[in-house]
């Protein structure tokens, strides 16, 4: 006879009182911190624990059985499954003030420096619609509910959609995204309905085979929609599905492709094919103007980032001898903003066909004292490397989630420039990286700016000046 199952625990009233850093809110039951998925500040629960740790439960919740006033009604039909928009059920007022905490709790707790009081957090203009970039998945087994699991023909259950949280396999399938145009919406029901019409086999994470593996949907500022279709294999089937596209929507400015046979998603590395359309994007910021590869990174929040270029433009306070170093520069964004009144900005990228694009923009915009470098920053960033370009007098340093090497950290400090201006889209890592920094220098300036409305994600820009 088999073991019993251990039913889950449930926690009757538990008061919902903060909201975490990873888009779940926060109550204490007894002497544990328990983390409770699709709750609001303020609201009292019942919850059911999931997953039990020595100082925190997880938990999800049962029964709300008061409403919290700083809840908001979700206007999407996946919120609580998809994961992409935790915080949608909260009132956006809110989700402002929770994202500056955030900064101040990770400044307070991981950084232990003294710091100024930070600046009222950015709002973005647009809380829907605001994304330029979004990937769709195309799975064989989509991802069922309790209820369509009794239901449902299993096998005609693919679909085109996110990845839930642990489940690599499956998707969600989406019907209606709100986080980005509703042309995107339209390209990604266009090519799921070809793809079942005509029977193309949906990509199967597990066995590594099938043709449709990912579709990648960007659009600008300027009018400009790229889509990059990602197939599984070379097949027969590519051009027609191309030529779909191509007919349905005129308004695709660049149709190309991509052939993955790899066993991950990164297409990174590999050739890109375009159909039709002028092959990149072109987007613009005040009076410059950027192309836009289909694998180079470009803010997703664009009106967001040019607030956060301003604010970086800003507290680097160039003068016109100051030689900037731009550190992670991507396509080169912040490297032109600040040439306009640098004598000279030194960028340095790892992807080379970013480094490829920067140099392009910035012939596009007639700027000529850039000079663009691709490598790995830790080992570009050396003491020959100062000697030959100029010791900097400004930093300006974006780098990705997991922040700066050490090693990158430990050559800022030998260079010392007068002043760091560190861009950053987790403030944990930037706290990190900065007490590092604090006995050399000070924490002068703090701005949040909120590119991701509906998530928990905060952008944060922070000058250091030389002690």
């Amino acid at each position: 006879m088999g073991k019993k199952k251990k039913e889950n625990v449930i926690i009757e009233n538990l008061a919902i009182t903060e909201a975490g850093s990873e888009g779940v809110c926060i109550g204490r039951h007894e002497d544990r911190v328990v983390f409770v998925s699709n709750v609001v500040p303020g609201d009292i629960a019942d919850v059911e624990v999931y997953k039990k740790k020595h100082s925190y439960y997880l938990a999800r919740p049962k029964n709300i059985r008061q409403y919290s006033d700083k809840r908001e009604q979700p206007q999407c039909a996946h919120f609580g499954i998809c994961g992409g928009c935790k915080w949608q059920n909260m009132q956006y007022q809110y989700q402002l003030y929770y994202k500056q905490k955030q900064v101040f709790d990770n400044f307070t707790r991981i950084g232990k420096f003294h710091f100024p009081d930070i600046n009222p957090i950015l709002p973005s203009d647009k809380i829907f619609a605001y994304r330029n970039k979004v990937e769709y998945t195309f799975a064989d087994r989509r991802w069922l509910t309790k209820e369509e699991l009794e239901t449902a023909d299993m096998n005609h259950i693919c679909g085109v959609g996110f990845h839930l949280t642990s489940v690599f396999d499956k998707v969600l399938d989406i019907q209606y995204c709100h986080l980005h145009d509703k042309i995107g919406n339209e390209i990604r029901d266009c090519l799921k309905a070809y793809a079942l019409e005509h029977e193309l086999p949906f990509y199967n994470a597990r066995s590594h085979e099938g043709l449709l593996r990912n579709i990648i949907i960007r659009n600008s500022v300027c009018g400009d929609v790229m889509v990059i279709v990602v197939f599984g294999r070379q097949d027969e089937y590519v051009m027609p599905v191309m030529r779909h596209l191509h007919t349905s929507f005129p308004q695709i400015t660049s149709l190309v492709y991509v052939i993955n046979e790899k066993m991950n998603d990164n297409i990174a590395d590999l050739p890109v094919y375009t159909c039709f359309g002028k092959g990149y994007m072109t987007e613009q910021m005040e009076n410059l103007q950027f192309k836009v590869s289909p694998q180079a990174f470009y803010q997703t929040n664009a009106g967001q980032a040019l607030k956060l270029y301003q604010t970086a433009l800003r507290m680097a306070d160039i003068r016109p001898a100051d030689v900037v170093y731009d550190l992670y520069t991507g396509t080169g964004t912040i490297a032109l903003f600040m040439a306009r009144t640098a004598k000279k900005v030194v960028a340095v990228e790892y992807v080379e066909s970013a480094v490829a694009d920067a140099k392009e923009n910035a012939a596009m915009n007639n700027i000529d004292n850039v000079v663009f470098f691709a490598g790995d920053m830790k080992d570009v960033l050396n003491e020959e490397f100062v000697t030959a370009h100029g010791r900097p007098d400004v930093i300006v340093t974006d780098p990705p989630r997991a922040g700066m090497h050490p090693d990158v950290v430990a050559q800022i400090l030998k260079i010392r420039p007068k002043r760091i201006v560190y861009v950053s889209c987790n403030p944990a890592t930037q706290a990190r990286d900065i007490a590092l920094m604090i006995p050399w220098y000070k924490v002068k300036e703090i701005q949040p700016v909120d590119m991701f409305p509906h998530t928990h994600h905060v952008e944060n820009v922070c000058l250091l000046e030389q002690l």
